[in-house]
């Protein structure tokens, strides 16, 4: 078996089994288009006798950390042929993956899973959950009067790529897009756009929706501050006599909006969305800041990294983090006693998505609890979230 990048005349091989696998048919105009687009050195594929068996994409993306954007590998179109599934294809192209990720300075990795136990096998971990909200158009928060003004159907990319990344550098975990994900990723034909601005004609917020069949679905709303909240909410307020049932899709964690309405109990899901993993732990808390309220001297923990699957990160490792929350991984000695977590639970916690003291309660992190309540101290409250698909 051989395992490489693809080549260009491959892509109908590729898109074949993408069909298959995923249950879907690219009509001929749409697949000569896809064709232009095709990169064939960002998908791999397992071959044998020149036949693809398997294989997946690595995007080269970036995603937002601590308000900084960080190199991100994310991997999508993972498909196999049924009569070569279970067999390691995947695996050993995750492997692949990984590699080429690290040689790359991809110090990250997200996907979205078929199977999250499958993942979580090979150092993935959930890091992110979505909310989604399903109610009648009267149980809107009262409509109200601001001082701005909301402008339906700007397909301005700059500007609403403007307004998104403010709003996406509070998150950890949140994309950073540029024209091209939006003409092809988020901006659909058939949707529309709303956009909120101050009265200084500041933009301050948006809305990605769709109207049918009587049905409002918001894909994405993003505001900047409360005033711009408002404004979007009396703007979709407004469709009363249009629509009698709102969807909001993919709503980040910490929303606050059942709260807000006049009856909290319409229909709410929070759903695991993506996984992520650290690449390289030593290169990913070199980008890291730590909290060090009142620290004078440098913080030091022992901590061993269990990951077999990416062995630079396996072993024992000094945590030390300087006055000023700059950190470093070095390699320690085995003899030193500490606390012990794999790459899934490390993932989770300095994305935010977990908090050391709780993994330390259920068993994910283990060791002294005075280390363990170091660790807590050590990393700042976060909150993740992802708009995005891929």
């Amino acid at each position: 078996m051989e395992i490489r990048s693809l080549r260009v005349e491959e892509f109908d091989a590729s898109l074949n089994l993408s069909e298959y696998a995923f249950q879907y048919k690219v009509e001929m105009k749409d697949r000569e288009e896809q064709r232009k687009l095709f990169i064939p050195e960002r998908s791999w594929g397992a071959f044998e006798n020149g036949e693809l068996l398997a294989k997946l994409m690595l995007l080269p993306l970036h995603l937002y950390v601590q308000g900084r954007p960080i190199p991100m590998g994310g991997i999508a179109g993972v498909a196999t042929w049924p009569e070569h599934r279970r067999s390691g294809l995947v695996r050993e192209l995750l492997a692949v993956a990984l590699r080429q990720m690290n040689e790359q300075g991809q110090i990250l990795s997200c996907l979205h899973p078929f199977s999250i136990p499958f993942y979580r096998k090979f150092g993935w971990e959930v890091h992110t959950d979505y909310k989604k909200y399903t109610m009648n158009i009267d149980s809107f928060p009262s409509k109200t009067l601001t001082t701005g003004s909301v402008k339906r159907d700007i397909k301005n990319i700059e500007l609403l790529n403007e307004i998104y990344h403010s709003f996406a550098r509070q998150y950890n975990g949140m994309l950073v897009r540029d024209e091209e994900w939006w003409k092809r990723m988020v901006l659909g034909e058939e949707g529309h756009t709303a956009v909120y601005y101050a009265e200084s004609g500041q933009p301050e917020g948006y809305l990605l929706y769709q109207v049918k069949n009587r049905e409002l679905v918001i894909s994405e709303f993003v505001f900047l501050n409360e005033t711009a909240r408002q404004g979007l909410w009396t703007y979709l307020a407004n469709h009363d006599s249009m629509v009698t049932q709102v969807v909001f899709d993919r709503v980040p964690a910490d929303d606050l909006l059942p709260f807000l309405l006049r009856d909290p109990r319409c229909k709410q899901e929070t759903v695991p969305y993506f996984m992520a993993r650290i690449v390289n732990a030593a290169a990913f808390v070199a980008e890291y800041s730590f909290a060090v309220p009142a620290a004078t001297s440098p913080i030091r923990l022992s901590l061993r990294i269990e990951d077999g699957f990416a062995p630079w990160n396996e072993g024992n490792w000094q945590l030390a983090v300087s006055p000023e929350g700059k950190g470093s991984l070095t390699p320690a000695n085995p003899a030193d006693f500490g606390l012990v977590c794999d790459i899934q639970t490390l993932t989770a916690l300095l994305l935010g998505y977990k908090r050391p003291r709780e993994m330390f309660a259920c068993g994910k992190l283990s060791g002294p609890g005075t280390d363990a309540e170091t660790l807590e101290r050590l990393i700042p409250l976060s909150q993740t979230a992802l708009l995005d698909f891929f």
